[in-house]
């Protein structure tokens, strides 16, 4: 990275480092909120352990790291929320998604060094519907709350995005991947996220050029984006290889079907 975006990361990450303790601190009942909602939904017993999770492994990134690749899933999970991890994408889709890149080393990406990884939100649930019923316990603080780190994740996640592309050639632009996108749909749990987005990206014409760049795929988990993917080039590519182009063309296929355009 170069000193500029060196230093709108270290920004963006020491904001999101402050939010998530202030979402923290207006949420002290959120345990017990996402342990009855585990109960519901008749999920096994695990340790709750982080109720708000930053992404420690952004602390990992250093300046001499060339970020190719912003993923964005939607909100951690068990794994991602016990101590010992508190990461994003450390559980089973994480390892697909590590896989997956390992499988594939002409796209040029590892996934622990050249990926920023972050969420639609950073409160937990054991399954993201679980949210859902967070917010329904929690009231109208909760689901405020919900809704308000959505809106600033996309926000401050499409700034991030802008200036770091500000200082690349065109043939060397992050792209930002939406991983995960049942949600994204109308009426559904991530739309405050969608609509936040897609705003921000049409705030100037520098963001609005950075707009070619976000892409929307079916998530790592159950192996749905694989499965999506080898679909698609069975279907359109007669020399079935995977390349970043016929990931552009399937992620913009998504992005039109989530946002219209």
């Amino acid at each position: 990275m170069t000193d500029y975006q060196w230093k709108i990361f270290c920004d963006f990450k020491d904001d999101l480092k402050n939010m998530v303790a202030k979402w923290q601190e207006q949420s002290s009942n959120l345990v017990d909120l996402q342990k009855k909602a585990a109960q519901i939904a008749k999920t096994p017993d695990y340790s709750f352990e982080t109720p708000v999770v930053y992404n420690q492994a952004l602390e990992e990134i250093s300046k001499d790291n060339d970020i190719k690749l912003i993923v964005i899933g939607d909100n951690p999970g068990k794994d991602e929320q016990l101590a010992k991890n508190n990461k994003y994408l450390v559980g089973q889709a994480g390892k697909i998604a590590e896989g997956f890149f390992k499988r594939n080393e002409n796209l040029g990406i590892d996934f622990r060094k050249n990926v920023i990884i972050l969420n639609k939100t950073p409160i937990h649930s054991a399954k993201t519907s679980q949210l859902k019923t967070i917010a329904k316990l929690g009231g109208e603080k909760i689901a405020e709350l919900i809704k308000e780190s959505q809106i600033w994740m996309a926000k401050r996640t499409a700034q991030l995005h802008t200036e770091l592309n500000s200082q690349n050639f065109c043939e060397n632009q992050t792209e930002l991947w939406l991983v995960g996108y049942s949600e994204l749909k109308e009426k559904g749990l991530f739309l405050p996220y969608r609509e936040e987005l897609k705003k921000s990206y049409s705030a100037d014409e520098k963001s609005k050029s950075n707009w070619q760049n976000v892409f929307v795929f079916q998530h790592f988990s159950m192996n749905r984006f694989t499965i999506d993917l080898k679909n698609y080039i069975e279907e359109n590519c007669q020399n079935h290889q995977i390349n970043r182009n016929v990931l552009r063309e399937l992620g913009q296929i998504h992005r039109k079907e989530i946002f219209g355009d």
